[in-house]
């Protein structure tokens, strides 16, 4: 018999500034380690996503979440674990992003995050991503 794949709800923030796009990188040590990433962490028990996303970019990269709102939410299944992405696009924060926790860090221009390695999981949102500015229905 099987053992059943640990699941992760994950709150994620796509942190938009005009066409600059916020990410960080994942520090090596952790699973997809060296990857660029959409900032966020897990949702704990008995949190909503929006006050997980708010204290998850808090502790992590000193953005305060003012105005933020669903973009989507995807299952992907690694060989490991399974994550459940709660992606929301942050349209309005305070706080210029930093690596609090000494993770690299930068504003990318939406056209260049195609230059960065992304986790697997990440790549339908880079799609949403590129419907955000280009004009298609999302």
């Amino acid at each position: 018999m099987q053992a059943e794949k640990k699941r992760i709800h994950v709150a994620v923030g796509v942190i938009q500034r005009g066409e600059q796009i916020f990410i960080s990188k994942r520090p090596d040590q952790l699973h997809q380690g060296g990857r660029w990433e959409f900032p966020g962490g897990k949702v704990e028990q008995g949190e909503t996503v929006l006050a997980a996303l708010g204290r998850e970019l808090m502790e992590e990269v000193g953005l305060r979440v003012l105005k933020a709102q669903p973009l989507m939410q995807l299952e992907y299944a690694y060989p490991e674990k399974t994550v459940l992405l709660d992606v929301w696009l942050v349209e309005e924060c305070q706080g210029a992003g930093e690596g609090l926790e000494g993770q690299q860090v930068a504003w990318v221009h939406y056209t260049d995050l195609a230059n960065y390695q992304f986790p697997d999981a990440n790549q339908p949102i880079m799609e949403k991503v590129a419907t955000l500015y280009d004009g298609s229905p999302t």
